[in-house]
């Protein structure tokens, strides 16, 4: 059985779970690698990260480098003397520190690899109408998330879940998976699988503020996969009264009279209780949406204070 010195590298709150689970199987977690502190909100109040709020109430030692490289931080991380490194979003790590410890350096990645490699593998699966995804644990190697699979999990994707709902899942699912791997590691005893390139491979790059615009020329069923592959957070948008109309809960709608006679991207609305956007196909019917300025809201708060 190998005696295991862990740094553990995170940032969100996706990253936790997999660091709590280690610490509750006492696992030696010998340091955490973290984002540096930033201003955040209205307030500019400096704001430190899920992921070292845990290791803080853990008393484990935080490094929080602005620059990967720097020889500083290379000898710090050396110092701990770490014979496994693993990552749950973070950063891209330079070979210098992934290359570091004698076992490696593995990565969690939301996504059944080699699919949906990139940034945003939950938006990107819902958005393309994924009816499965999963989570996966891969060493590191120079191209990023090409590295030899360890263990993967699946994980259905339910006709009405958003982004939300999906990450919640595989935040869970995928520390589960950490803790497996860690297990069989420490038992010398685990998989190193080449990833399938010869297939079809999506990929799941950044999303930017153009990525998140409502094409309503698309039929209801991609805009449908669209608005809920990206709430709540960034937020699919259309524009409204010449404002930015962010869309988080929608239904699909059959086509009525009315709507049959607008063209994708109208609307038909009472003022009072709902607000239908025609679709290449169909409609959809906004329950909850956010007015550029104002908080998010259900359709009727909405309409009572917003004519159309």
């Amino acid at each position: 059985m190998k005696d295991l010195r862990i740094i553990y590298m995170g940032t969100p709150e996706f990253a936790v779970p997999s660091l709590e689970i280690l610490i509750e199987n006492k696992f030696n977690v010998v340091a955490v690698i973290t984002a540096p502190d930033k201003p955040k909100g209205r307030g500019q109040k400096v704001a430190t990260s899920p992921v070292k709020d845990c290791a803080v109430a853990h008393n484990i030692p935080v490094l929080q480098p602005t620059n990967l490289k720097d020889p500083a931080f290379i000898e710090e991380l050396k110092s701990y003397d770490a014979n496994l490194q693993i990552v749950v979003a973070f950063r891209m790590l330079p070979e210098m520190v992934w290359d570091m410890p004698e076992i490696g350096t593995f990565n969690l990645h939301a996504s059944l690899l080699p699919q949906y490699r990139g940034a945003a593998p939950i938006n990107w699966a819902i958005m393309n109408g994924e009816k499965e995804t999963g989570v996966s644990t891969f060493f590191l190697q120079h191209e990023i998330d090409t590295g030899k699979i360890i263990f993967q999990e699946k994980e259905v994707i339910k006709e009405d879940d958003t982004v939300g709902d999906l990450y919640g899942r595989l935040m869970t699912l995928g520390s589960k998976l950490v803790l497996k791997t860690v297990q069989a590691i420490q038992e010398e005893d685990y998989p190193q699988i080449d990833q399938d390139e010869n297939q079809e491979l999506k990929s799941a790059p950044k999303i930017f503020r153009e990525t998140c615009e409502i094409n309503w020329s698309k039929s209801t069923e991609e805009v449908y996969n669209h608005i809920r592959g990206l709430s709540p957070y960034p937020a699919a948008w259309t524009e409204i009264l010449d404002k930015n109309l962010k869309l988080y809960i929608i239904e699909k709608l059959e086509l009525n009279e009315k709507l049959k006679s607008l063209a994708p991207g109208q609307y038909d609305t009472d003022n009072k209780n709902y607000l239908h956007f025609r679709t290449a196909d169909g409609a959809i019917d906004v329950k909850e949406l956010q007015l550029q300025g104002k908080r998010r809201m259900t359709i009727d708060e909405f309409l009572r204070g917003n004519q159309l």
